[in-house]
């Protein structure tokens, strides 16, 4: 029986390893982590993390072809196929801190397969990781050797959050970067073979090493690119009376663009996007190529700029101030159907309401309230740390109180805004919300997810991102 074992039990490991145990019963996969929550939570009823689709996958699995452990040595020894799934953070000190990726951990983890190994192994590239990290690899491993053969391989996850099951059962591709040696070779069609007892031979695509590793990162700079191109163009809509959702489906007819990830918004956030491209800008850099890495920080800027702009238009309608004044912030997640908070955009909105001495009120359905105040009080970068390194965040905050229900939340309030697209955000009653708000009452769609005319029917005013602006709002700009 083929054994693979699989290093991190995070939102990628996880899922890519459950799904790989149900589609392939023959094989036996074991997913092991150091952190014993985090195993201790995939071994029961309640999952370390919230993907539609999950539970029923591990659980049809899980003691039959699917095991979690923390005797991560004992596995790895034992494997046939090791996936590397680990953490690969931002630097945030030395060479390339706030670009380049840490990796730390991929190298502790190569210098551990190499230690325990006792027989020849397909090492596998899951996370994250720079152009030529593979080269870096293969050298620990090549020098800590025992006469043992080891083949790496790269297999990029282009799951997305809130679908990743759907991704997984259903994905566009899956690409396997290797050498184009006949140990490369042997080792992409071992893997080519897995993936295709569910996947068509056609949608896996087999590329040479490095060619891998870059599409991972090309793939999230250009997602994250049409992210801003279409904020930028709200911005102009709004100050010309065009609307984005107009604009964004005529452009999106055209078959040359299409129309995803043309949804105008108060930024993206998500462990990928931000990291993958200071990644990229570095890796330019270090080549030379400073035209390039300007262009990709761009993307970047665009989208700070687009959070700090909602902040300002919040401020700016409400009399150019929010101190002491109660705000509702429904949705805290970077997106809906996942409880994941990584550079969300609610982070940095909700920190520049409190820098204006605003009192919050967060509701979101999937995210806890030790979660958001620890987003809340910690530094950039210090997320992407492992649990056990990050620092220790204070139990509450004084302007912040987190509630457990979106009436609950917007009681009261001044003004709401929307930073998640949850689908019960549409479903509210929003006369019943109006009655029980401070008058002027302020509605801000950060996701462009709501029926403006009906809520202005109502009583609120209204800003949706891109939109034409409220008669009340034109009197009082946001400078940004």
């Amino acid at each position: 029986m083929v054994k693979i074992c699989c290093i991190g039990a995070g939102y990628v490991g996880g899922p890519t390893m459950a799904v790989i145990a149900l589609k392939c019963p023959k094989i036996a996969v074991t997913v092991v982590d150091i952190s014993a929550p985090r195993i201790n939570g995939w071994n029961s009823d309640h999952l370390p993390i919230y993907e539609p689709g999950l539970e029923a996958v591990v659980k049809e699995c899980r003691g039959r072809n699917l095991f979690f452990s923390t005797e991560v040595e004992k596995h790895v020894a034992e494997a046939d196929i090791v996936f590397v799934s680990v953490n690969t953070p931002t630097k945030t000190h030395g060479l390339g801190a706030g670009k380049a990726a840490d990796l730390t951990y991929w190298e502790s983890s190569a210098r551990m397969i190499a230690d325990v190994s006792k027989s020849d192994k397909i090492v596998v590239e899951k996370s994250t990781v720079p152009v030529r990290t593979a080269e870096a690899i293969e050298r620990i491993l090549t020098h800590n050797r025992k006469k043992i053969n080891f083949t790496i391989l790269s297999n990029p996850e282009f799951l997305a959050e809130g679908t990743a099951i759907k991704d997984l059962f259903s994905p566009d591709r899956v690409l396997i970067g290797g050498r184009e040696t006949p140990e490369g070779q042997k080792a992409i069609e071992t893997l080519k073979d897995i993936y295709a007892n569910w996947v068509p031979k056609e949608k896996i695509i087999c590329t040479n090493l490095w060619s891998g590793e870059l599409s991972k990162l090309a793939a999230n700079a250009f997602l994250a690119q049409r992210i801003s191109s279409v904020n930028a163009m709200s911005a102009l809509c709004e100050a010309t009376g065009a609307d984005i959702s107009e604009v964004s489906h005529s452009i999106g007819t055209d078959s040359r663009i299409g129309p995803k990830f043309l949804n105008a918004s108060v930024g993206f956030g998500g462990s990928c996007f931000q990291k993958d491209i200071m990644n990229l800008v570095y890796i330019c850099e270090c080549n030379g190529l400073h035209v390039v890495a300007n262009y990709w920080k761009q993307v970047i800027k665009v989208n700070d700029y687009q959070k700090s702009r909602f902040v300002n238009r919040v401020v700016a309608s409400m009399f150019n101030t929010v101190a002491a004044k109660k705000i509702a912030v429904l949705g805290f997640s970077f997106k809906k159907d996942t409880g994941d908070t990584r550079e969300a955009p609610a982070i940095d909105v909700c920190k520049g309401l409190l820098g204006d001495k605003a009192r919050l009120s967060i509701y979101d359905p999937q995210v806890t309230e030790d979660q958001i105040i620890k987003d809340l009080s910690m530094k950039k970068f210090d997320k992407e740390q492992p649990a056990h390194l990050q620092p220790p965040s204070p139990t509450s905050i004084k302007q912040v109180a987190v509630v457990w229900d979106a009436y609950t939340a917007v009681k009261d309030a001044h003004g709401v805004c929307i930073m998640t697209e949850w689908d019960e955000f549409k479903k509210l009653d929003y006369q019943k919300i109006y009655d029980n708000m401070q008058k002027p009452a302020f509605l801000f769609d950060g996701r462009n997810v709501m029926d403006v005319g009906k809520l202005r029917k109502i009583g609120f005013i209204v800003y949706s991102i891109g939109k034409p602006l409220d008669p009340w709002l034109k009197d009082m700009p946001a400078v940004a």
